[in-house]
């Protein structure tokens, strides 16, 4: 059997011994040789110099004594460390690249057991006790955690989702046999062995209820020795030599450490990671520190480990916001190809195109400000079906006759459709409804005489775009395939509902378990003569034969070689078009001959010819801390030109005076971590606006609708913020988000790269289970472009240059976050990480929103959420106070903030949402935290605008006219920033009602 496919019996006993499973010489050309796991680090890809520092207190770490009581093995920042146990200076033994975790030792101390993800899986590993000879026991798809080496030497236990969803196995180490000992809904973790090897411990939860089991080593009945009250949880048991039961309670007051019920560790912050014996002693971590307890008695076990850091040194790309020389249009959002394959209708710059399939200049079907999307054509080729909100409010499905040019809306639903795909009959249209954050969306189809909706599937966790059966029988889309409850990530499958809504859908898998590339343009699309589906997978073009109810009857085959997207149908099933990173292109079924089709199509950016002169009662110019009064600010075009003392000559030859005088003028405000998407519509880009927000940094999307975004307020179509933005989150082989892409290997990597390159991405998102190895490339990728890199990680992003980093706490595919521990507390690893990389960090303070609105409950009644559909409204109008427990978090993190602040990390506020006054909410926060108001002010103006290397986020000569005007002195009360009442964005001025009204548009 090869890794691939082990579920039980045994893996082949050929080790992997003191290799890579992904050799670095696959991350690139110039790569050098893979050295096998130990200290010996691949340097930065840009060259520089890390910064090395010691450290004496970690976060989110492990610690494991020898069965001596001599040694310990600890886990700090995804390395492995040993020391002896008295402590003194810890010696790494692993590179920074294994993500390892866990250690546990062999019975007589020669080696440890790990796990790491070094290939892109969790996998088990040994090694020596100095690190050599490291051996890989387990391989695969799968991810297999939480090792625990047997007191008798033969075995090692382990939490694996092997099985479907996490269960305890066991391997022998003599022979490589697996062997599962628990199966069933619950999903089991962290397992450990009684002092006989008869009994291995673990935790478990179901349904909300957390306890302790315990199951015979050989196999048998599993027992509860400790169930948890409900809200509490338990985790990481281990025993005793005399029986005596160890565990972690995580509850409303902390974390804390239990044995045989009773709290033993008072106040410390207790890590949820296994405790371990040596005698009657117990070695665990809390607060940041080793510590040993000897019954009543606690001692700290001090510590010394190097780690490294890095400032990146690279060009930085700037955007042009001053050339109105024609720039070629990138951002062609959902091609879709006629079926007499003579036209293709697509959206660009805002609005609804066609052009001719052999290529030329687009014609525009629709010119107004409304914001249009998805584009599907009849069958018959005489209508195109497409997501609009030409009608005012939020947007529906519309109806274009291609013939007398005329609109119909077809939909008025409460939420908003996306993906419209015509029967082939041509009498309905299935779409998405969506009904949540994200892309999570329900499956409905509409009759396109009567616009009668029927519901097939309700709320489903991002769905991909809806493709039908040539009989109508079936819809068929994309959906994630978790591996188990305890982790998001999946397959991107194929999910098929029966379209009369009387069948249960099922699961179609197109190849053996590997994922289409991502739901957000990766297909399927089913052929009109339902022989055959096409879907993007390893980045490139791939069509396979299938049955009437989408069963796979052969392997995908490959027709393109360069990253693709978004396949769709000729009426004869001979052709598909996709896009070809920034290029058009259709290929032959039957021959696989591929043409371009070249456009002739450019927009010019948008500055406005104009004079225009505020007169502010006051300014807050965000560079000091200091509220300067009675100014006027001339604005020429879209800059800045002068900030004089008030005098009215200085309105001369001016086109416009905005009279501001019981207003503060304070920079345009910067979201540096928004998501902008197609289903608020153009409302939510005026709704940015309406509360002050000039520019928006979007760290993942799918990639022609955030280049769209991007352009079309460039060109002055929509009316909104600036917007940088990017392609796909970039994971490995699984995927949570719609917005994400499952890279499939090295090969994949550089195809997206290149799609980065040709789209002019603003910045590249490494998301959470790309390995390290994989995250060095593309900072090294990226920063050649002259772009930052954004990821969750802190290390080794710290030491390889990764430029941001998004959330203190959010997702890891560890289940832990390792910048902050319980409580949301922060230890001086991951403060010096960030203060010595001079990193830049978006905290996205979880439950801000909550906390700001407790302060201001009028807040609540603000017209401006009007913008945003019912249920987004909600999360402001409805939030409630924050329950002690996330109190308690939100101040540990509040701490940590402000300490790395300290140490020289760059914080530029960012909201992970599309409301937009949770940025408003966010800053706040960081008042709550001890920033003064100014400097919470700064990180969503000047220091996010430095991280973006734009040239604005201050009121100086020269900038960028983007400003907010504001009731109040924001450095007196930050709330100020929450009452805007007109903004300036690239010297286009509105006032909030204009921008209300603007709303009500009519087609």
């Amino acid at each position: 059997m090869t890794g691939r496919d082990v579920k039980s019996g045994k893996i082949a006993k050929k080790h992997r011994v003191g290799t890579m499973a992904l050799g670095v010489a696959l991350w690139g050309a110039g790569a050098i040789a893979a050295p096998a796991p130990g200290p010996a680090n691949l340097p930065p890809p840009g060259g520089e110099v890390p910064q090395a520092f010691d450290v004496h207190a970690g976060t989110s770490y492990a610690v494991a004594v020898s069965p001596d009581g001599q040694w310990l093995a600890f886990d700090l920042q995804g390395s492995l460390w040993v020391m002896p146990a008295k402590g003194g200076e810890a010696k790494r033994i692993s590179d920074y690249f294994n993500d390892a975790h866990l250690p546990t030792w062999s019975p007589d101390g020669s080696r440890i057991a790990y796990y790491a993800f070094r290939d892109g899986n969790y996998d088990l590993w040994t090694a020596k006790a100095d690190g050599s000879e490291a051996r890989q026991l387990t391989q695969g798809t799968y991810d297999d955690r939480e090792p625990s080496w047997s007191p008798d030497g033969k075995s090692i236990a382990f939490a694996s989702e092997r099985g479907g969803g996490y269960d305890i196995w066991t391997i022998d180490l003599a022979s490589g046999a697996l062997t599962q000992l628990t199966k069933g809904a619950r999903e089991d973790r962290a397992p450990a062995w009684s002092a006989d090897s008869a009994t291995i411990v673990f935790s478990g939860s179901e349904g909300g209820k957390s306890a302790i089991y315990a199951v015979p080593a050989k196999g048998g009945e599993v027992t509860t020795l400790r169930a948890a009250p409900a809200g509490v949880r338990y985790d990481s048991p281990s025993l005793g030599g005399k029986g005596q039961l160890a565990y972690v309670v995580a509850d409303t007051s902390g974390s804390h450490l239990e044995v045989d019920g009773q709290s033993v560790s008072g106040k410390e912050n207790v890590f949820p990671f296994r405790a371990t014996w040596a005698g009657g002693d117990l070695f665990y971590i809390s607060d940041g520190l080793i510590r040993r307890r000897s019954g009543t008695k606690l001692a700290t076990i001090p510590f010394t480990a190097r780690l490294e850091a890095t400032r990146p040194v690279y060009a930085r790309a700037k955007r042009d916001f001053t050339s109105t020389a024609p720039r070629p249009v990138l951002g062609i959002q959902h091609p879709a190809l006629s079926p007499d394959g003579q036209n293709i209708a697509f959206v660009a710059l805002g609005d609804l195109y066609l052009v001719s399939s052999k290529g030329g200049k687009p014609q525009a079907l629709t010119h107004d400000e409304a914001l249009e999307a998805d584009a599907a054509w009849s069958p018959d080729g005489k209508f195109l079906a497409y997501t609009s909100d030409k009608g005012g409010g939020l947007p529906q499905l519309w109806l274009r006759d291609l013939a007398k040019g005329t609109d119909r809306q077809l939909t008025s639903g409460p939420n908003q459709p996306l993906g419209a795909a015509w029967s082939p009959d041509g009498t309905r249209i299935a779409f998405l409804d969506t009904d949540g954050r994200w892309g999570v969306a329900g499956l409905q189809v509409v009759d396109v005489a009567s616009g009668a909706v029927t519901r097939l599937q309700p709320s489903l966790p991002q769905p991909g775009k809806p493709t039908w059966s040539p009989d109508g029988r079936y819809v068929a889309l994309a959906l994630s395939k978790p591996y188990s409850s305890s982790f998001r990530e999946g397959n991107n499958q194929i999910w098929v509902v029966p379209s009369d809504g009387k069948g249960a859908p099922f699961w179609r898998d197109a190849d053996a378990g590997a994922s289409l590339d991502t739901r957000g343009g990766g297909g399927p699309a089913w052929s009109p003569d339902g022989k055959k589906m096409a879907a993007i997978q390893d980045g490139v073009l791939k069509i396979w034969p299938v049955g009437p109810d989408a069963s796979p009857l052969g392997p995908p085959r490959a027709y393109t070689s360069e990253i693709s997207h978004y396949p769709t149908w000729s009426g004869d099933s001979q052709s598909v078009l996709y896009q070809a990173a920034d290029k058009l292109k259709i290929v032959s079924v039957e021959t696989g001959a591929i043409r371009d089709v070249p456009l002739d199509f450019t927009y010019k950016l948008d500055i406005p010819a104009t004079r225009l002169v505020i007169h502010a009662g006051a300014v807050v110019d965000a560079v000091q801390d200091t509220t300067q009064a009675d100014k006027d600010i001339v604005i020429e075009g879209n800059r800045i030109t002068a900030i004089l003392p008030h005098d009215v000559k200085n309105y001369a030859g001016a086109s416009k005076v905005i009279e501001a005088t019981g207003l503060t003028a304070i920079p345009g405000l910067i979201d540096h971590h928004a998501h902008a998407q197609k289903d608020f519509g153009a409302n939510l880009h005026l709704a940015w606006l309406s509360y002050g927000i000039t520019t928006v940094r979007d760290p993942g999307n799918q990639p022609y609708d955030g280049v769209e975004d991007r352009e079309a307020a460039e060109a002055g179509v929509r009316i909104g913020p600036r917007i940088y933005t990017t392609g796909p989150l970039l994971e490995w082989q699984r995927v949570f988000y719609r917005m994400g892409v499952a890279v499939s290997g090295p090969a994949h990597l550089e195809r997206e790269l290149d799609r980065a390159r040709a789209l002019k991405y603003d910045l590249v998102k490494s998301y959470v289970r790309m390995p390290d190895f994989g995250q060095r490339r593309i900072v090294q990728a990226a920063h050649a472009m002259g772009v930052p890199v954004a990821t969750h990680e802190i290390f080794p992003a710290g030491y390889t240059g990764v430029d941001n980093t998004e959330h203190l706490g959010a997702t890891s595919r560890r289940g832990f976050s390792p910048k902050q521990g319980p409580q949301g507390r922060v230890y001086q690893d991951v403060i010096e990480l960030f203060g010595r990389s001079g990193r830049t960090l978006t905290p996205t303070n979880f439950g801000a929103i909550n906390t700001f609105l407790s302060k201001h409950p009028d807040f609540r009644k603000d017209p401006r959420l009007s913008f945003y559909p019912a249920w987004a409204q909600k999360t402001v109008t409805e939030g409630e106070a924050l329950p002690p427990a996330m109190l308690n978090l939100q101040a540990g993190q509040l701490a940590g903030l402000r300490a790395m602040k300290a140490a020289g990390a760059v914080i530029a506020a960012g909201t992970d949402t599309m409301i937009a006054p949770n940025l408003q909410a966010e800053i706040s926060s960081y008042v709550d935290g001890g920033f003064t108001p100014f400097q919470a002010l700064q990180t969503a103006t000047a220091d996010a605008a430095k991280a973006l290397n734009l040239e604005a986020g201050t009121l100086e000569v020269g900038k960028l006219a983007d400003i907010a005007l504001v009731e109040g002195d924001p450095r007196k009360d930050i709330a100020a920033t929450f009452r805007v009442r007109q903004v300036i964005t690239n010297g286009r001025p509105f006032t909030v009602e204009e921008l209300l009204a603007k709303a009500k548009r009519k087609p």
